[in-house]
């Protein structure tokens, strides 16, 4: 999730994207997603397992800025939301 091209960027892990990004759209919890605006799906990844998602998880948020980026400008350059493209699939 992001609040904008090249802005604050947010790393998780769900069992339900589509519900996930839905709930950081409406800013219906609070935390860090809330409080910097992150409503913009711009990249995700799928996992076999869930442990195999959390791995990855924390292999990204150990991982540069820089990095992140990269991954989100090779799938979404432009930074698209690409909400709609999940739920709507």
């Amino acid at each position: 999730m992001a609040n904008g091209r090249n802005g604050t960027i947010y790393v998780g892990v769900t069992s339900n994207l589509t519900r996930r990004a839905w709930e950081h759209r409406e800013g219906s919890s609070d935390g860090f997603t809330k409080r910097y605006g992150c409503k913009l799906l711009v990249w995700f990844e799928a996992a076999d397992t869930m442990e195999a998602a959390i791995l990855r998880e924390k292999q990204l948020k150990a991982g540069s800025r820089a990095k992140k980026i990269t991954l989100i400008e090779a799938m979404n350059p432009k930074w698209h939301d690409l909400y709609e493209q999940i739920a709507h699939g």
